[in-house]
């Protein structure tokens, strides 16, 4: 279950494989002409040359209970050239990864959330330079009320980085704000938490108490406060950038599930 999760979490092995080490030479060819959607009795799918697609691993059929999603994973599958590169395919990454984690997995997904949420990346404060300690509360205290209210909970931020319990019953009305959510949107959720580094920022998206871009750059205050001393490094953008893409997608998942 561990490792199912961890596949999740870091979006790592959501297509044909580890996307990130599969060069040009090893990617499978294409091997359909036509990509359709198809509605059944067990939700919508993706055909190709008519046939429903399966999960490259355990080869388990791949249904999702909404017409977007689908209709999102037909475009990426249509996409490809005469290669299948899953790098380029992140909904179908992602909704693989959902459907071999598998329905047994919904507690641990909750739990990681939880997890996060309870050593929270907006909970941990600097203290200097004053710069950074006011880009902290400008965009992480805000949040913290929003989710304050919207839960009827209290939160204890610290200063510095050692362990600062939060109170239980903050976390367990956290976990109760999950409640419902079925494979799918937790996998988009637990797949948010990590890139976001934040429970909690994954909580107020879920409850459209903050957008999408006000998550992004509260996720991002400290690499932001870098990037200005620093200046840019190209690299780091570049694996950012593909970061947001990730996240994008699990959005639309959740938007998605919760239409």
């Amino acid at each position: 279950m561990r490792d199912q999760l961890e596949d999740a979490l870091n979006n790592q092995q959501f297509g044909f494989g580890q996307a990130q080490h599969i060069n040009q030479t090893e990617l499978p060819k294409r091997f359909y002409s036509s990509v359709d959607v198809a509605r059944t009795d067990q939700g919508f799918t993706v055909t190709l040359d008519g046939r429903p697609v399966r999960t490259p691993g355990r080869k388990l059929p791949v249904f999702v209970p909404a017409l977007p999603i689908a209709q999102a994973m037909a475009t990426e599958w249509a996409a490809q050239d005469k290669h299948i590169d899953p790098t380029t395919m992140p909904m179908v990454r992602l909704i693989n990864s959902a459907v071999e984690s598998g329905e047994e997995n919904i507690p641990a997904f909750r739990a990681e959330i939880g997890k996060f949420a309870a050593n929270d990346l907006l909970l941990y404060r600097a203290d200097a330079p004053q710069e950074l300690v006011d880009d902290q509360e400008r965009h992480w205290d805000g949040a913290l009320v929003l989710l304050a209210r919207q839960f009827d909970v209290a939160f204890q931020p610290t200063i510095g980085i050692i362990h600062q319990p939060q109170p239980a019953a903050t976390l367990t009305k956290l976990d109760a704000a999950l409640e419902g959510q079925g494979l799918f949107s937790l996998t988009a959720l637990v797949s948010i938490t990590g890139l976001t580094g934040s429970g909690l920022l994954a909580l107020a998206l879920l409850h459209k108490l903050m957008t999408p871009d006000e998550v992004w750059t509260a996720a991002h205050v400290d690499e932001d406060h870098q990037i200005r001393l620093w200046g840019e490094d190209e690299e780091a953008m570049e694996r950012r950038a593909k970061r947001r893409v990730e996240f994008d997608t699990a959005i639309a998942v959740v938007e998605a599930l919760r239409t």
